[in-house]
């Protein structure tokens, strides 16, 4: 291994390891568990540790999903897919969850609505999740992490959610 890959490769996993989720991290385990928590923001809204709006947050996990299948609008470069992106996904992967900037946006995206009404943020995502089911045509690469299969972005999808997931603070239950 050289020098610059040695370095890279602790450089990741270390920041793997130190970026934080100041809240509960939650855990999908399916894309169906995604989709009911999806389906909880009809029933009660939480209050979002966030800049972004909760519509704007469902908003961008839908962008992600749509982009496995359509394509994403940048990508990150051939080189830095093949050895950052590769690891910092194995390195979520084997933990069984990720951690980002919960405010960045994916990358030449169309920007996030703040006026999109939460209804229909919450309907996009589920589109989405269902779209991504039910899809079997070939998957684009991950602008970050490259090449992945349809159990590994399905993994990743479900990492991403659970990641956005600990900005939600739900009020407890009235007695």
């Amino acid at each position: 291994m050289d020098r610059r890959h040695f370095v890279l490769t602790g450089a990741v996993v270390s920041a793997a390891g130190l970026t934080g989720c100041e809240g509960k991290m939650e855990s999908f385990k399916t894309l169906a568990e995604a989709r009911e928590r999806v389906l909880d923001l009809r029933r009660k809204t939480p209050e979002l540790d966030s800049a972004w709006t909760l519509s704007a947050m469902l908003q961008h996990l839908a962008q992600s999903i749509e982009f496995s299948m359509a394509g994403f609008p940048e990508m990150k470069s051939a080189a830095f897919r093949a050895v950052v992106g590769k690891l910092a996904f194995a390195v979520f992967n084997a933990r069984g969850s990720m951690s980002h900037n919960l405010t960045e946006p994916i990358p030449g995206a169309p920007a996030l609505s703040t006026q999109q009404p939460l209804d229909a943020s919450v309907q996009r995502l589920l589109d989405a999740l269902a779209a991504f089911e039910a899809w079997g045509g070939p998957l684009r690469p991950h602008f970050a992490y490259g090449d992945l299969d349809k159990a590994q972005y399905t993994r990743a999808h479900l990492f991403h959610i659970a990641n956005h997931w600990t900005q939600l603070r739900f009020p407890p239950p009235k007695p």
